[in-house]
């Protein structure tokens, strides 16, 4: 068995965020880390977050810098990563990738205590960067520049102290001055010491200064003082000519001011008045706003309140700190505020937003706290108190989608499409949701209106060649033509020129603000002072089909004659320029834009019914000679000529010229041409559908994309150097073109049927377009019924009131109520759920619970029906079990109820819990109610997992698999099996094998015998797994993943297997003598591979009608990928050896050995790297070709079978 293994959605979750000027001196960029990927964005005109580059670096990004050298209007980018080297990026925008400009290693690979990389500051002038680890290590690299101006490192300076833990680190402003860094650290020497525990109580954090002796080339201890317990970030305040220097420490409950022989100056945070008094708060991300005379800084406490903080200063003297209330937006991991008046804000959970600053926070109504007026009590410093409130200085402008975290996924083709659907839980808290993903590209709906009859074509033109908007629809009919003006709204217009009692064939605007308008019977060209010259048909033909440019246009009459007119430059009239006779009937033709600083383009695409396309050339004086030709295996139905501008090339004209033809037979083929002698390389085929594809030109960002319409519509667009065709999620459309308009800059307008739409794509690039459902709290477990196709849903929220007790709530729910309102429960008030999305909900006490279960309507994402659980019970797993009925033992029928597993008072570390339940519901009301019929107590620990087993119930609790029958007032155990290792975690039945997954061990197969009513394990694994789910792919063979992010397939071998049904005792004996106290026989691992991100589930499915079925895994950043089983031997060695090219030749970005990363537990076995071979696509063409050279093919067939296994997945 080989897996490929491929990435089709990224992770949406995002660790850090780093502002900064990285393609341009005044672009407005961030920087994100998304675990393994690093990625540039920038807000687009619109004021939407556009990823710019999307790049997979193989390792994991620990943290990150932009550091700007002293004189430089661009930022570099200091990583550091799990590879034990400080690497330094320089973003090439020409190539539009980022370039390694240095690599330094300085200790072991992989995420360690003592190897630096996980903080990195760096000196506000750009002339040092420290790089420390959480224990022990820092170093200080100088950096420079050579006489050509290019970035230099200097050898790393050492500022290490053992028994020290580092919490925070900042490079400290201090002009040109010696560049000094700050770090919070906790001496644990005497701790470790003492085994009493008094000394551990006693430790103390200190603040510490290191200087960076420019002069002398060393760094020094320069001072240390005791600090909070409770500090855990530092924040530098601008110093030299711009201020006082030192730092901000943020502790709990209080920001304080500390420099050298500088008094502390300490304010207390204002908290909110309904946070239980034992709560503290903490300060987690924060952003500076640095202006020459006015800088301030906006941080964020857990909650998600952000005050805004502000010195005053006389010279380097601090006299007052001031913490005021700003606004409330939910938790961020960072928060970066751009030049241009917005702030960035990734979420720690839910979709990362956009803001505009609309307020500066200088009103006097919201509530300050300032060192001057703080007040020492008994107890401490006297609290501040606020009211939250709805956003005031910031509007939100822009949303990220984000998954993150995917707690359960399940993929069932539920509403009978054409693929499955992807139902997945995302999101915690007041953030939770029911994604249903689907793959292909989301399309909003701009405008519907019906049209007199059924149009038979459409087209948009605008008035100027340099105009941004289209000015006129024009739609054909079978026997007349309809023009609508675009203004503030759509109307019919007569003033256009064209003529409407005829049907149109095509429409054109030409390069001098000429329009052209191609009908059955001739030409009609219209010049901007709406002159009218006609050309008509000679004799009795009718004109077949119809191509144009700015400059170019061509017809083909019935029975095969192409005719050519140019515009000419001086008359500004279409003369007649080539002629042909091609014998054989035209079906559609197809001339590509003029390339810019060209007269006219060179080709002419001709389809004709005898299954052939023609390339003719259209230089004077050749009479349209044969180019290429390429033989159909059908009549070709549409033509559409596209430039591919790759990244690297500064100007279209650079990119390749591509044909696309779509066939009657529903094919799309792809080729390129030469675009010298017009030879036709390089075909590619895709299946798009049952109906013959048509062909469009459509604009996505600014460049020409294609448009197909099959039984579904395509969308053909390049994206990041690679030429994409996705699936829209909408109704075949019959006609389109392009459409831009002040409300719609990039759209469509189409017909379907006898309705004129206008539509836009949103979100072009990703794989999935989703529509998500509210939740209540954090969504744990996922279930589709099989009869009824409802989902169930088990929510369930630590340290949460449940909504029965919230009494902030119950007024507002009940007055909903009264107006007839739909269910209880604030996410079906979308009032009540954005400000318990924007606010949090309350928090509630360590150890209690609330949690609910649901059931969703898949075909409308509606709630049918929901219901609280009480008794401060935590949901931890659910199933749907076959249970026969109490007293019908061996014969009669079994009722499908739903079990679910409550532990009341749950707690971790380690798990532990009050008293543990099992709750058996029927489902009534044809499936749309859940009705208790009891519940069980049940001993030795928390129900972990559930499973149905021929008409009775097993339950994995704590470390015991228990079999239960259905009772009258409880359930019954019948037997158990209490010697695995820790606690099961999941169970799954094939026939009589019983498949247990631990929590650290790995998975277990077992069996019942029935007749000495017992279980036993025949089959266990050889290594230590902490599974996180598990899903059999066969009899003998299960693939599992483990919070650590592996994938392994393990299968019991076929011997074994065989003796295991063979045994006359039923492997009694065999499980009595096992192996170093294991089970007798151990299962092989047959595919191993390092995902690199928490693996939540596992699915089996496929992903295209007629397609293989492939593996389906959601990860804990929100990612969704797919291992893909290789059906020959052909591929395995293709990819195998592609993967080995790419590791030498493309080694990944932050430093990281590829092989050693997917080998980060256990070495990979039989899985390619799908991702890796993805980037042959963007390495340089020298590369390109070497690869392909050394594997005797070109980097044509090379892209070709990469596209090809991309299109196989979905």
């Amino acid at each position: 068995m080989f897996l490929y293994s491929l990435t089709l959605s990224r992770a949406s979750g995002i660790q850090s965020a780093v502002y900064g000027n990285f393609s341009a001196p005044k672009a407005q960029e961030v920087v994100i880390s998304r675990g393994k990927i690093l990625e540039l964005l920038r807000p687009n005109e619109n004021g939407k977050m556009q990823t710019v580059v999307a790049t997979e670096v193989f390792g994991c990004i620990r943290s990150m810098a932009a550091v700007r050298l002293t004189g430089s209007n661009l930022d570099h980018l200091v990583v550091g990563s799990d590879s034990g080297r400080i690497i330094l990026l320089k973003f090439n925008k020409d190539k539009s990738v980022w370039v390694k400009v240095h690599q330094e290693t300085f200790g072991r690979s992989g995420c360690r205590r003592i190897v630096p990389g996980q903080y990195i500051a760096v000196d506000p002038k750009g002339r040092a960067c420290m790089i420390g680890a959480v224990e022990k290590q820092k170093f200080v690299y100088v950096l420079n520049r050579d006489a050509a101006a290019n970035l230099t490192i200097s050898s790393p300076l050492e500022a290490h102290k053992s028994h020290h833990i580092t919490f925070s680190v900042c490079g400290m402003d201090c002009g040109f001055d010696n560049p000094i860094f700050a770090a919070i650290e906790l001496d644990y020497s005497e701790a470790d010491q003492d085994p009493t525990g008094e000394a551990a109580s006693m430790a103390q954090k200190h603040l510490t200064f290191y200087e960076m002796d420019l002069g002398l080339n060393n760094v020094v201890r320069k001072w240390t003082e005791a600090i909070d317990n409770g500090a855990n970030l530092l924040i530098a305040v601008p110093g030299g000519a711009d201020g006082p220097g030192g730092v901000l420490v943020c502790a709990e409950n209080f920001i304080i001011y500390k420099n050298q022989d500088h008094a502390e100056v300490r304010a207390v945070i204002p908290r909110r008045s309904d946070l239980p008094g034992d709560r503290g708060v903490l300060i987690i991300s924060y952003a500076t706003h640095k202006k020459k005379a006015y800088s301030f800084f906006l941080v964020q406490s857990e909650y998600g309140d952000i005050y805004k903080v502000t010195l005053a200063y006389e010279g380097e003297e601090v006299t007052e700190l001031k913490i005021k209330y700003f606004d409330t937006i939910p938790p961020c991991t960072s928060i970066a505020v751009l030049k241009t008046g917005f702030l960035f804000a990734a979420s720690e959970y839910g979709n990362h937003a956009l803001y505009q600053f609309v307020g500066t926070g200088e009103d006097d109504e919201d509530m300050e706290s300032s060192s001057a007026t703080l007040v020492q009590t008994d107890e401490g410093f006297q609290p501040v108190f606020f009211e939250p409130r709805p956003l005031k200085n910031l509007l939100l402008i822009d949303e990220m989608a984000s998954l993150m975290p995917i707690t359960d996924m399940k993929v069932a083709n539920l509403l009978n499409e054409e693929i499955p659907q992807v139902y997945a839980l995302c999101g915690r808290g007041p953030r939770a949701s029911l994604s249903v993903m689907r793959p292909g590209l989301a399309v909003t709906e701009l405008a519907v209106s019906p049209l007199p009859g059924a149009p038979t074509a459409v087209w948009t033109v605008r008035r100027n060649a340099t105009d941004e908007f289209d000015a006129f629809i024009v739609v054909s009919f079978a026997n007349a033509t309809l023009v609508f003006s675009i203004g503030e709204e759509v109307k019919e217009t007569n003033e256009s020129g064209f003529l409407g009692t005829v049907p149109t064939l095509h429409t054109q605007l030409l390069a001098d603000n000429s329009m052209l308008q191609v009908y059955p019977g001739g030409l009609r060209h219209i010049k901007p002072d709406r002159r009218i010259n006609e050309w008509k048909v000679p004799g009795r033909r009718n004109i077949k089909a119809a191509a144009s440019n700015e400059k170019q246009v061509a017809i083909a009459l019935q029975g095969g004659e192409v005719t050519v007119f140019e515009l000419e430059v001086g008359t500004g009239l279409l003369v007649e320029a080539e002629k042909r006779d091609l014998g054989e009937d035209v079906s559609c033709l197809e001339i590509p834009p003029v390339p810019e600083g060209l007269v006219r383009s060179s080709f002419l695409a001709v389809g004709t019914y005898d299954q052939t396309v023609r390339v003719l050339s259209l230089d004077p004086g050749q009479g349209l000679k044969n180019l290429s030709m390429q033989a159909l295996n059908s009549v070709p139905e549409s033509i559409l000529m596209l430039y591919n501008s790759n990244p690297s090339a500064e100007r279209v004209i650079e990119g390749g010229l591509f044909l696309h033809v779509g066939l009657q037979n529903g094919i799309l083929i792809r080729s390129e041409v030469d675009r010298v002698n017009g030879q036709l390389t390089d075909s590619r085929t895709r299946f798009l559908g049952t109906k013959p594809p048509k062909l469009f030109a459509a604009a996505v960002r600014g460049t020409r994309c294609m448009l197909a319409l099959s039984s579904r519509p395509w969308l053909g667009y390049n994206d990041q150097g690679r030429f994409n065709l996705s699936p829209l999620s909408y109704e075949a459309l019959d006609y389109a073109s392009g459409f831009a308009s002040d409300q719609c800059p990039e759209g469509f307008v189409a017909v379907v049927k006898s309705t004129l739409r206008i539509l836009a794509v949103e979100n072009v690039g990703d794989a999935f377009n989703t529509q998500a459902c509210r939740l209540r709290y954090t969504p744990r477990r996922l279930l589709i019924h099989p009869e009824t196709k409802l989902l169930l849903i088990a929510e369930s929220d630590h340290a949460a009131i449940p909504l029965a007790e919230r009494e902030d709530l119950q007024a507002k729910l009940a007055a909903l109520e009264e107006e007839g309102g739909p269910m209880q429960g604030v996410e079906f008030n979308d009032e009540l759920a954005a400000l318990e999305e924007q606010f949090g909900a309350p928090k509630g006490q360590p150890g209690q619970w609330a949690g609910c279960l649901r059931l969703v309507d898949p075909a409308t994402l509606s709630t049918v029906f929901v219901t609280e659980i009480d008794n401060n019970e935590a949901l931890v797993s659910m199933a749907l079990v076959d249970l026969a009925p109490p007293g019908a033992q061996g014969g009669g029928g079994t009722e499908k109820l739903l079990v679910v597993g409550c532990a009341k008072g749950l707690r971790y570390m380690p798990t532990d819990c009050e008293v543990a339940y099992i709750r058996v519901y029927r489902l009534v009301d044809a499936g749309k109610r859940l009705e208790l019929v009891h519940k069980t107590i049940v001993d030795g620990g928390v129900p972990g997992a559930l499973c149905g087993f021929k008409g009775r119930l097993l339950a994995g609790v704590g470390p015991t698999l228990r079999l239960y029958d259905m009772g009258k007032k409880k359930l019954l155990r019948k037997c158990e099996y209490n010697r695995l290792p820790h606690q099961i975690m999941n169970i799954t039945v094939q026939g009589p094998r019983i498949y247990v997954g631990d929590a650290q061990e790995s998975v277990h197969m077992m069996r019942y015998k029935k007749a000495d009513n017992a279980f036993y394990i025949f089959a266990d694994d050889i290594a230590p797994r902490y599974l996180t789910s598990m899903l059999p792919l066969d009899y003998d063979t299960v693939a599992a993943g483990d919070k650590f992010g592996n994938v392994v397939v393990l299968r019991l071998p076929r011997e074994a297997s065989q003796q295991v049904e063979d045994d006359p005792t039923g492997g009694k004996m065999a499980a009595a003598s096992g192996r170093l106290n294991g089970a007798p026989h151990k299962l092989e691992e047959v595919v191993k591979f390092h995902i690199g991100d928490t693996i939540t589930s596992l699915q089996r499915a496929e992903m295209q009608a007629g397609g293989q079925e492939v593996l389906l895994y959601s990860t804990v950043m929100g990612a969704i990928g797919v291992l893909y089983p290789f059906t020959n031997r052909e591929d395995v060695d293709f990819f195998g050896h592609l993967e080995m090219h790419l590791r030498q030749e493309h080694p990944p970005l932050c430093g990281r050995d590829h092989l050693a990363f997917r080998s980060a537990y256990f070495p990979v076995r039989n899985c390619v790297d799908g991702d890796l071979c993805g980037q042959y696509a963007s390495i340089p063409a020298k590369k390109q070709q070497m690869i392909a050279e050394a594997m005797d093919r070109t980097p044509g067939e090379m892209l070709k079978k990469l596209e090809d296994i991309r299109n196989k997945i979905l």
